[in-house]
C-alpha cells in the first residue's frame, strides 16, 4: 500500500483577490513560508515518508523543500504536477476574463470540462499528466509514504481521478494553500482516502 500526502504550495500573492497565476513565477509571501513550515512540522511529526515530489514551479519547489529538509528525504522535480497552463488568461483577474470574455468565463465556472483555455491547456490535459505522474509515484514507492507538492487545479485533477469522479465535479474539491490530504492505495487499486484538504496545521497564521 502507498500512502499519499497531497498538498499544495504556501501562500502566494494573486490568490486574493484571484488571478489565473497558471505559469507564472510567483515566490511564496511570507505568510506562505510559515504554512509551508507548519505543513513540514505536521507531516515530520506524524508520518515517515520516503520522498517528496513537486511541480517545476518555484512556490511548489520551496514549500517541498522545507518538507524534505524537516523529514531527512530527497526532493525531486516531476513536470506532470506542473500548473494548469492558462493561455491568454494567465494573470489576469477573474473579473477582467468574465468582462472581456462572459461565455468562457461562465463556461469555466459551470462545466469546466468544456473548456479549452484560449492558447492554454483543458482539463483533460491536466487529467493525461497528473495520471503519469502518480504512476510513476505508485510505481517507484509502492508501499512507502510519498509527499506531493502541486498547485490548486493539478491537486483537484488528481483528487478527481483517485475518487473516481467525473471532471464536471472539478469545483466540488477544494485545494487550499497547504491543506492537506491523505490517500492509500492498495496494490490491487483500491483507494481509502483518510482526510481532504485539512488545515488544522495552519491555526493562527495570518
Amino acid at each position: 500500500m502507498i500512502r499519499i500526502l497531497l498538498t499544495r504550495h504556501g501562500h502566494v500573492d494573486g490568490i486574493r483577490p484571484a488571478r489565473f497565476r497558471g505559469r507564472a513565477e510567483l515566490p511564496l509571501t511570507a505568510r506562505g513560508l510559515a504554512q509551508a513550515d507548519a505543513l513540514a512540522r505536521r507531516i515530520a511529526g506524524r508520518w515517515k515518508p520516503s520522498a517528496v515530489y513537486t511541480s517545476a514551479m518555484q512556490r511548489c519547489i520551496v514549500t517541498g523543500s522545507r518538507v524534505a529538509e524537516m523529514c531527512g528525504i530527497p526532493a525531486s522535480v516531476h513536470e506532470g504536477l506542473g500548473d494548469i497552463d492558462y493561455g491568454a488568461w494567465q494573470m489576469r483577474t477573474h473579473e477582467e476574463v468574465e468582462q472581456e470574455a462572459p461565455d468562457a468565463y461562465r463556461l469555466w465556472r459551470q462545466a469546466p470540462h468544456l473548456l479549452r483555455f484560449p492558447g492554454g491547456e483543458s482539463l483533460q490535459d491536466v487529467v493525461a499528466r497528473t495520471a503519469d505522474a502518480l504512476r510513476l509515484v505508485m510505481a517507484q514507492h509502492g508501499s512507502e509514504t510519498v509527499v506531493l507538492v502541486g498547485h490548486d487545479s493539478v491537486n483537484r485533477a488528481l483528487l478527481l481521478q483517485l475518487l473516481d469522479q467525473p471532471l464536471s465535479a472539478y469545483w466540488k474539491l477544494a485545494q487550499d494553500p497547504c491543506g492537506l490530504s491523505e490517500i492509500e492505495i492498495s496494490g490491487a487499486g483500491d483507494v481509502r482516502v483518510g482526510f481532504l484538504n485539512d488545515t488544522s496545521h495552519l491555526e493562527g497564521i495570518v
